[in-house]
Formats: C-alpha cells, structure tokens, sequence
C-alpha cells in the first residue's frame, strides 16, 4: 500500500507496483467511476432542487435588483467554494455582474478574528462589519455542522439579510436552522462529491438570479 499522504484517492495503488499497463488501468477504471459516480450525483439534486433553487434565485435577485450585495463564506474547501461563487457573480462568463464580497480571502482579518474573538465568529463578525439588511448571506458546508457557519446565518438573519446555506449528508444542524432561509441539501456522504454537487447548485442559482434580473429588466 502507497505511504503516500494521497494514498487514499486509490488504494489499490501498491508502491512496488511494476506492472505499468495494469496499473493505466485500474487508474483509468477509477477515474471513470468517479465520474459517473460525481455526474450521477449532479443530476440527482439538480433535479430534486429544482423548486429550491427556483424560489432561493428569485428571491436573490430581487435582493440584488434592490442594491443588495452577496456575502460568500465557508472553511477549508467550501472556502474555495465561495471565492468562486464570488468570483462568478462579480466577474460573470456573461450576463451582469453583481456585487459580492468573499468573507475568506483575507488573511490578516481571518486570522485576527480567530486570535482575538475566535474561530466561531470569523464570519460572523466581517458580516455585522460589513453587511446590511437586503444583502445575502451564502454559505458552503459538507457537514452542515460547522459551528462558525450557523454563527454567521444567525447573525445575517438578526441583520434581515437573506441567506442561503449549501450542505451534504441529511443536510445537519444547517438544515433545520430557522436562520438558513434557503438551505440546498446534496444527499452524499462523500465530500469529494458532495462539492462537487455544490457548484452544480451554485451555477443554477446563479442561472436563475440572471433570468429573473433580465425578466425584471425587461418589464
């Protein structure tokens, strides 16, 4: 078995391994079955978000339509995931661009919040600093658990913001919080996947808040 820190991605990857044509294998027939697997999962809460996603862009873009700024924020790869979130409204392959701001890409602020106050309000204090009523509140978990996440929708909430929350699993504590107005569950137990799912999720939130702007545009 591979020592490798990545070790877990394949397994079956021994660190003696001779056979090269064997081992193109194994790895082609991996990757394909991630793939099927990561597609498969896509389509599935494309299709049983459908409404939720319909009702949480139109709801954004009415935010949006009234001047309203979009807050992304998450820990460690939902990190990722909520710069680009940010980095898709602001910077958008077409359509208009929209205010947002990521609550993760400043160094100094997150880690003076963690030192000073804690990590629990590393979101949750940029919002009461930076955020006001109209503006929403996007948040990215897999385990819809993270304690700095629910901290920060109880707070955008208390602020009269709209939030939206992305998680995995059953959805957790996110998915019953009377804070997460808008809360878009990927039924997985693989966080790889799950993720994945979430940007799907992400794009046709995006989507819809476009359509309903130029719907509005329009009239």
């Amino acid at each position: 078995m591979s020592s490798e820190p990545t070790g877990f991605l394949y397994p079956f990857i021994d660190a003696e391994e001779r056979d090269a044509s064997g081992l193109m294998a194994d790895l082609t027939a991996s990757a394909t079955a991630k793939m099927a697997e990561s597609g498969a999962l896509r389509t599935t809460t494309l299709e049983r978000c459908a409404d939720l996603v319909e009702v949480a862009g139109a709801a954004m873009a009415e935010c949006f339509a009234r001047g309203g700024r979009l807050f992304a924020f998450g820990n460690g790869g939902s990190a990722t995931d909520a710069e680009g979130t940010v980095d898709l409204f602001r910077r958008p392959p077409h359509g208009r661009p929209l205010p947002a701001l990521s609550l993760v890409d400043d160094m100094a602020v997150l880690t003076a919040l963690a030192n000073d106050v804690g990590f629990d309000l590393v979101f949750s204090r940029q919002l009461i600093a930076h955020a006001q009523a109209g503006d929403i509140a996007v948040g990215f978990s897999t385990s819809g658990d993270s304690r700095n996440m629910l901290v920060a929708f109880e707070e955008a909430d208390r602020r009269r913001m709209l939030t939206v929350g992305l998680c995995g699993y059953e959805g957790a504590a996110m998915a019953v919080s009377p804070a997460v107005h808008h809360c878009l569950v990927v039924r997985s137990e693989s966080v790889h996947r799950i993720q994945e799912a979430q940007d799907a999720l992400m794009l046709a939130l995006w989507s819809t808040v476009q359509r309903n702007l130029d719907r509005e545009g329009s009239t």
